[in-house]
């Protein structure tokens, strides 16, 4: 339905339509789940795995681009919750697209989605594998092997219950925490004493006597904020859990604003002291940051516990990727912009077709750690990076066209807003476009990933005739009762 035609209807400000793909499901995630996701879906091994390559190029500015991109990440998962609010639904950004920019906007949504989370669930297991090959007793098993194990452990409690994937996160987010927050003791209690880390003194002489804050430059910095940006990538999460909640108007607001400070505290925090602690030469693209911190200190055992916090971060990933494209693709699967398997649900009340759907994709990257165990990691984490990018942008123009619908009497914004709005949509929009600019502009592997626009552009037009047919017999269907 066009503005137009709405605009001759009379205004129905209470009139919220139910998506088909939001019925069946039990409502089993509780207030400490939700705020764990949230937490989840903004820590990952972007920051356990990556600050350490990120810090030795841009030194202390890299605190800066993850203060600005957890600044537009915020807007993003902000945007989302006021349509979280205004009507929840498990098909969340795929669910609003349609509702604001009719079914070729929810097929595209989705299918981007989809790209991100299929190809990050090949990286995901990709990482455990590696990551569990660090201790002795997982050497002499093949990467495939380990890669499948970690796929089929989380794939089982992804299909029994939403229950047993709220549990699960709710551990895995806790390990997370709990690393970041000691790193933060120990860290503030090794400036505050002046204790020596390997025959450096921590404080503000390690940023002052190498280069400031700008040690080469404002340009790395900038160009570093297109990995920063993947490091936010599962803040939407708790966006599609919404719809499996009990009180999603109580439990959203308190969870989605506590990203905010918790992205302040452990993102901007962690790497501010880790440039105190250190001389950012110290860190390396080999080694996590807080490990090099530890083994610097003599700690004991220092390595194979952040190792195992790495791991935990890849798992909780993995089990993040096949809750959230489960439920994308059942509401897809509903209109018809999905293969209809994908919309089937087992006892359990879990869109197991869909789940499987994406596990199968992971199976395929088995498959490639098999061929090439050196490179899988990074094939898939490029195509990875456009799916992010495609589905933060279709959040913020769902909140445009929402925050638009509001402005003529169409709809009714809850109390739970993103400020600012229009203009915090447009900005956010620019960042990401900017974003793509700078992958460009680094050349190599960036250059490369932007290069593959044309191709998914031509894949989703493509698949679009193919299923087009079906989606509109669907919502005729829909129309008619």
């Amino acid at each position: 339905m066009s503005d137009r035609t709405l605009a001759e209807a009379p205004a129905e400000p209470s009139r919220r339509p139910v998506d088909a793909g939001d019925e069946g499901y039990s409502k089993d995630l509780k207030s400490r789940h939700i705020n764990m996701i949230a937490i989840g879906g903004a820590i990952g091994t972007g920051l356990f795995l990556g600050a350490g390559g990120r810090l030795a190029g841009a030194g202390p500015s890299l605190a800066i681009a993850y203060a600005v991109c957890g600044v537009f990440a915020f807007f993003v998962v902000r945007a989302l919750g006021e349509l979280v609010l205004y009507r929840p639904s498990s098909g969340a950004f795929v669910s609003y697209a349609r509702e604001f920019m009719g079914e070729k906007g929810a097929y595209t949504a989705g299918w981007l989605y989809f790209l991100n989370w299929s190809t990050t669930t090949v990286a995901d297991i990709t990482a455990a594998a590696t990551y569990a090959h660090f201790w002795s007793m997982f050497t002499d098993i093949p990467q495939w092997v380990l890669a499948f194990i970690a796929l089929a452990v989380v794939l089982t409690a992804n299909l029994i219950s939403v229950k047993y994937f709220g549990e699960m996160e709710f551990w895995f987010s806790l390990v997370k925490v709990a690393a970041l927050t000691l790193f933060l003791l120990v860290g503030i209690y090794l400036v505050a004493t002046s204790h020596d880390i390997g025959g450096n003194t921590p404080g503000l002489a390690n940023i002052t006597d190498n280069g400031g804050i700008f040690p080469s430059g404002v340009l790395p910095m900038l160009l570093v904020i297109q990995g920063v940006v993947f490091a936010y990538a599962s803040v939407e999460l708790c966006g599609v859990a919404a719809g499996e909640t009990e009180n999603p108007e109580k439990i959203m607001p308190k969870a989605i604003n506590s990203i905010m400070w918790r992205v302040g505290i452990f993102y901007v925090g962690s790497v501010v002291l880790l440039a105190l602690l250190l001389p950012y030469t110290a860190y390396s693209a080999d080694q996590s940051p807080f490990v090099t911190v530890f083994d610097k200190l003599g700690v004991p055992g220092a390595a194979g516990i952040m190792n195992l916090v790495v791991l935990t971060a890849a798992l909780s990933s993995l089990n993040s990727g096949l809750y959230s494209t489960g439920r994308i693709l059942r509401s897809m699967a509903m209109s018809g912009s999905a293969p209809k398997f994908t919309g089937v649900m087992n006892k359990g009340k879990v869109p197991y077709g869909g789940v499987l759907f994406t596990a199968a994709f992971g199976v395929a990257g088995v498959g490639l750690n098999y061929w090439m165990p050196g490179e899988a990691f990074e094939i898939v984490l490029n195509l990875a990076s456009i799916g992010i990018l495609g589905t933060w942008a279709m959040v913020m123009l769902c909140s445009l066209f929402f925050w638009h619908r509001s402005k003529n009497g169409l709809v009714e914004r809850p109390s739970y807003r993103l400020p600012w709005a229009p203009y915090t949509q447009i900005v956010t929009l620019v960042f990401l476009v900017t974003v793509l600019v700078l992958m460009w502009s680094d050349g190599g592997v960036g250059r490369t990933t932007v290069m593959f626009l044309p191709a998914i552009a031509a894949a989703l037009v493509g698949g679009w005739f193919l299923v087009r047919r079906r989606v509109n017999e669907l919502a005729s269907a829909n129309a008619a009762d």
